[in-house]
């Protein structure tokens, strides 16, 4: 009788596309999958280090487990993605969990559940240079069976000031072009309809054999040239690697989705190069201006932080000014936590006060409010075409789909169903989400 696992999965798509490929593996190892924790063998948290607030939730979730463990005698508790790399001798500590693996080690799970015992947990946190898990085929955990995520790269060469990915997932390696494409036709000849393509900075993708080199552009055109009514969408672009070639490749597929996701981090100049992002204010403004002049109705995103050390008031001015002249669709804000590790945690001092952070963060927030209803009323009376992906949650008797632009449409559901592609007509809005008929 096969055993079965509960995987819990926090953070950003990499974790959820990295929850499939965990579950393919422990397939093989002789579990099976399942949504209810009470009835599991083994629980895992897949877990994010970027920001403080999401390593605190995961530590209650540790408590959570452990209890659980402790009333069913034989359970595994596992801990496994950045948190495992990052706190690996910390979890271990505790003695609230059996296993800690890092991003790089999940082909060691069933080798390591094998050994597990009550008085010796296991442990893999080593990173690799050259790990893509590209020769398994993930268990897809969206079970609509809509979108699918499919991961083209792993780590990061960047080392921003701020980031702990570089040290828990390792330097960046393309994934074989190969089999990316292998397995979008996979998913596709599967009845799903959108593809993401992840990547912690997809614009750097470069995959070379002997005969052939594959740029990021290349690889959207091969993975938009599969069929016609696969939507291909991808996440992250980093604003110094963005080129010509990419934006006008968008451009020429009309089932590329028109949405780039674009951190700026922050407006100011001086903020930007204390962050290493490589880049500066003009740069990042001169890219918006090209996607939006190949593009005009492309949808744009981001990443704000506030309160990053030293910054200044005018620093703050110069992110406002820059959100204000964007004119983002939305953006994920966050007050600066500082990561053990990271350059800015051993080189500088995190020394803008938490009531300056918060005051900071809600004007931002407060401006992108605004901001991104503009953006979301300026669709009023444009027809838009979505892709259905099921009942509303506020309204059953409403759809709900994505626009190319990555916006949420709401629409009434006679006569359409799920999966299914269906042109709307914008009437209404609100800051998030825009009212069809």
């Amino acid at each position: 009788m096969k055993k079965r696992a509960y995987i819990e999965t926090y953070g950003c798509q990499m974790n959820v596309n990295d929850t499939e490929v965990i579950f393919s593996i422990l397939e093989g190892a002789g579990y099976s999958r399942t949504e209810k924790m009470e009835e599991a063998d083994l629980v895992m948290a897949n877990t994010c280090s970027i920001r403080d607030n999401a390593e605190q939730r995961i530590w209650g979730r540790i408590e959570v487990f452990h209890q659980l463990r402790a009333s069913r005698p034989g359970l595994i508790v596992g801990i496994v993605g950045c948190m495992a790399e990052r706190l690996k001798d910390k979890l271990l500590d505790t003695h609230k969990v059996d296993l800690v693996v890092g991003p790089d080690a999940y082909r060691s799970l069933p080798r390591l559940l094998e050994a597990v015992r009550p008085d010796a947990p296991q442990i893999d946190v080593l990173l690799s240079r050259d790990e893509t898990y590209a020769d398994i085929t993930p268990v897809r955990t969206d079970r609509g069976g809509i979108s699918a995520f499919i991961s083209i790269m792993r780590g990061c060469n960047n080392v921003c000031s701020y980031c702990v990915v570089p040290y828990t997932r390792g330097a960046e390696r393309s994934r074989d072009a190969n089999s990316i494409v292998r397995e979008a036709c996979d998913v596709y000849q599967r009845g799903y309809k959108e593809v993401t393509l992840l990547g912690q900075n997809v614009d750097s993708y470069l995959w070379k054999s002997e005969t052939e080199t594959v740029t990021f552009a290349n690889l959207l055109e091969r993975v938009a040239a599969i069929a016609p009514d696969l939507r291909v969408r991808f996440a992250t672009s980093h604003p110094k690697d963005i080129s010509d070639e990419v934006i006008y490749t968008m451009a020429a597929h009309p089932n590329i989705c028109k949405h780039i996701h674009l951190p700026v981090q922050s407006g100011s100049s001086r903020m930007l190069a204390l962050m290493r992002r490589k880049y500066d204010r003009e740069w990042y403004l001169e890219r918006v201006a090209k996607i939006r002049e190949v593009m005009p109705d492309c949808g744009l995103t981001t990443d704000v932080i506030a309160g990053f050390c030293t910054e200044t008031e005018q620093d703050h001015a110069d992110t406002v000014s820059l959100m204000d002249q964007v004119g983002f669709d939305w953006a994920f804000m966050f007050a600066y936590s500082d990561r053990p590790g990271t350059l800015a945690n051993r080189t500088m001092q995190d020394d803008v006060p938490a009531d300056v952070k918060n005051r900071r963060l809600s004007e931002i927030i407060e401006l992108q409010n605004r901001k991104s209803l503009e953006r979301y009323r300026s669709q009023i009376g444009k027809e838009l075409e979505v892709l259905v992906e099921g009942p509303s949650k506020r309204d059953p008797n409403r759809l709900c789909g994505r626009a190319s632009n990555n916006m949420m449409c709401v629409f009434p559901a006679t006569g359409r169903s799920k999966g299914t592609y269906t042109t709307v007509k914008v009437v209404d809005c609100t800051s998030a989400t825009l009212i069809c008929e």
